[in-house]
């Protein structure tokens, strides 16, 4: 892959830090801008055996680590406690604060992204990762997006009050949210399972997931702090999985550029990261939603 430059590997680093954690599928967009722009960039897509694994994606493989360290960085003290939380319950053999909760909940979604991941990522990447299939995919991530935030407030509106001394059946125009840790395993392993419609190009990871809160009464805040950290194990964990393809022949020529994109991906996550945190205190998935759909129906245009 000795066609790859810097600029593109700037340009491509960005992209992944960006589109990774805003809920809009960093695999789509890999996928859709090489094949707009065309030419070169759409030779880097291309080029190589998609069945034994291509150059570029080896590139996209650094560029996925680099952004679960970034959000390892980010979320350094809740990783410190939700690992010494998960060391205590092993330990004590209870669960008892809302930390230990947590990690577990982490630990029980986990598991169904996982296995599906080991065992459809390959074929679903084979089918799948084509502009058509991402143009489409991307506009079904806006609708999902869509649809979540208009069946939210349905999902909050069946949770009880939790505000202590309100009337037991006060009523508000505002949806009721639930706490993050109160969410049981069957829901974690639920989320987990939504979670793995991120294999197909074009679905977001974080988009998924934080619909999967939602209907599940969290606010919009929790329900991305979860996806955050969620997310973390699960790419962090793919991507050193395939690391050593960078050492073969996939990764000869571009050793420079995967340095740079890969940290270019990783200031971007960080920032991404760092501002939806704080756009999710009051913001919705709304402006997303829209996105995904502007740019996926004129992406099923281009390409059909």
């Amino acid at each position: 892959m000795s066609a790859l430059t810097y600029p593109q590997s700037i340009v491509l680093g960005a992209l992944q830090g960006v589109t990774e954690l805003f809920p809009i599928s960093s695999l789509g967009h890999s996928v859709l801008l090489p094949a707009w722009l065309g030419g070169s960039w759409e030779t880097l897509v291309t080029e190589g055996d998609s069945d034994s694994g291509t150059p570029f994606l080896a590139f996209i493989v650094a560029l996925h680590v680099a952004t679960a360290v970034a959000l390892l960085i980010y979320y350094a003290r809740d990783w410190a406690a939700i690992i010494g939380a998960f060391v205590t319950t092993v330990r004590t053999r209870s669960i008892e604060t809302s930390t230990e909760r947590l990690a577990w909940l982490i630990v029980v979604a986990t598991i169904p992204v996982g296995i599906l991941g080991l065992l459809l990522e390959h074929p679903l990447r084979t089918l799948f990762a084509t502009p058509l299939a991402a143009a489409i995919f991307l506009t079904v991530n806006g609708v999902v997006l869509a649809v979540g935030e208009v069946l939210r407030r349905r999902a909050a509106a069946a949770v009880e009050p939790v505000v202590v001394g309100a009337p037991p059946h006060a009523v508000s125009d505002e949806p009721r949210e639930r706490a993050l840790a109160a969410l049981n395993y069957r829901e974690a392993a639920g989320i987990g399972v939504i979670q793995s419609l991120a294999l197909l190009a074009g679905i977001s990871r974080s988009g998924v997931t934080i619909v999967g809160g939602l209907l599940r009464g969290l606010s919009h805040e929790d329900a991305a702090k979860f996806a955050f950290l969620l997310a973390t194990p699960v790419i962090l964990a793919a991507g050193v999985l395939k690391l050593p393809t960078l050492a073969g022949p996939q990764g000869d020529g571009m050793h420079g550029q995967i340095l740079v994109g890969a940290l270019v991906a990783g200031v971007a996550a960080y920032l991404s990261v760092k501002f939806l945190t704080r756009y999710f205190t009051t913001g919705t998935l709304t402006p997303f939603a829209v996105y995904c759909l502007v740019a996926g129906v004129l992406s099923i245009i281009r390409f059909a």
